[in-house]
């Protein structure tokens, strides 16, 4: 009977010890709070309240809100689409499955974008400011290594200059 009760106590005690140790979760994400955050990363961030446009490394990127659709999109410009080739498109599409990680390569209005899209509310400091710097580095990656940047299988010098970017925007956003 002993091991039994023992056992049992043991099954309640893990979910709340591990219950203690988990971190407080975010407040949902506002454009306020998106606000703070861009400027910290860009104190010449741009906006009208739902749009931001802003640089990081000298790539243009821009954050679009829809909060009554509860959905953000934050895009960097890559190049125009006209004129991508079979291979282009094919090597594209197979970053977006192992190397763009949160980002991804996309068509839109005649131009190719990398673009990190999420839902609004939910979202977190932290995976803001890494999809932000995902879209950077596919952008600047377009064409060589196609790749967000924070994981990569293999070797190279891009990998440890990707991860660079990636640890400046979040270093820059620990205060907010």
């Amino acid at each position: 009977m002993l091991p039994r009760l023992l056992i049992l106590l043991i099954a309640f005690a893990l979910p709340l010890s591990a219950q203690e140790t988990e971190k407080t979760p975010e407040p949902p994400m506002t454009l306020e709070r998106l606000n703070q955050i861009v400027l910290a990363l860009d104190p010449e961030a741009k906006s009208n309240g739902r749009v931001w446009q802003f640089q990081i490394a000298e790539v243009p990127v821009l954050i679009v809100t829809d909060p009554d659709a509860d959905r953000m999109r934050a895009i960097a410009p890559v190049r125009e689409a006209a004129g991508l080739t079979t291979e282009e498109l094919s090597r594209m599409m197979q970053a977006n499955f192992d190397a763009a990680l949160d980002a991804r390569y996309a068509v839109g209005q005649g131009t190719l974008w990398s673009a990190f899209i999420h839902p609004l509310s939910p979202l977190e400091k932290n995976q803001l400011i890494s999809g932000i710097g995902q879209v950077v580095n596919l952008s600047t990656s377009y064409g060589t290594l196609y790749s967000g940047g924070a994981l990569q299988y293999g070797g190279g010098d891009s990998n440890e200059l990707q991860r660079e970017l990636l640890e400046d925007l979040l270093k820059k956003g620990e205060e907010i």
